[in-house]
Parts: structure tokens; C-alpha cells; sequence
């Protein structure tokens, strides 16, 4: 059985962040360095303030091609309409939603600050550990 249903046991803490000022091409940085498909995006104090996909980045650079300008910024491109968990969330409950709106990642706060964020792979394996003990 799950040792906890609470999501705080299974989340990613300190995930990879970018600022929301930054470039475009910081982002794309860490998402091929860290192997990730998306980055949560913040501000000078660590609130979240969106998400930013490799699509989001895929769509910048071929705007920027298509319109011959510079690539632009994170907050130009990035998610805003996020949905996010808290910590003490069931982890049945988060990857239920995370399913019904089609979401690889959901970032975790607390007190508007990010925190953590739980992704498919970190259900996968808490299932996986669940199979293991049975």
C-alpha cells in the first residue's frame, strides 16, 4: 500500500525554474539540458507565475523565423492560466486532474512560492513502489 497519500511524499522538490524575464533560449537551455519536457516559470521571489513547455519554446523560435525579429522573452510565450497543488494534496485526487486536463507536470506551492512539482514520472513511481510491497 501507498506509504502516504499525501503528495508531498512523491513530489520532484526543487524542480527546474526559469525566471520570467528571462530569454527564450534560457529556457530552451534547460530543457535540453535537464532532458524535461517544460520548465515552471517564476519571479524575483520565487512565485510561480507560469509554465513554459518545449512547444511553448518551439512556437517562439519559428515566430521568431517567421517574423525575422528577435525570439523574445519567457513571459511572452509562457502559460499563465496554471494549476497548481499543494503539498498536503491526495495523490489520487492531483493525478485524476492531472489526467482529465491532459497535463504532463503540475507544479506544487505553498504560500504562493514553488516548492515542488509532481510529473507522471513521479506517479509512475509511486505506483511502482505500491506494486513492489504488495
Amino acid at each position: 500500500m501507498l506509504r502516504s497519500v499525501e503528495l508531498e511524499d512523491y513530489m520532484l522538490y526543487n524542480p527546474i525554474k526559469v525566471n520570467v524575464n528571462g530569454d527564450i533560449y534560457d529556457a530552451v537551455n534547460e530543457i535540453l539540458n535537464h532532458k524535461i519536457s517544460g520548465v515552471c516559470v517564476v519571479d524575483d521571489e520565487n512565485n510561480l507565475v507560469g509554465v513554459l513547455s518545449e512547444i511553448d519554446c518551439l512556437r517562439a523560435i519559428l515566430s521568431s523565423i517567421y517574423n525575422e525579429g528577435a525570439v523574445g522573452k519567457i513571459r511572452e510565450y509562457m502559460t499563465t492560466d496554471v494549476i497548481s497543488a499543494s503539498p498536503h494534496e491526495d495523490i489520487v485526487d492531483v493525478a485524476t486532474d492531472m489526467l482529465k486536463h491532459k497535463h504532463r507536470r503540475r507544479p506544487v506551492i505553498e504560500n504562493g512560492k514553488l516548492i515542488g512539482q509532481i510529473s507522471c514520472r513521479q506517479l509512475l513511481g509511486a505506483v511502482k513502489r505500491f506494486a513492489e510491497t504488495e
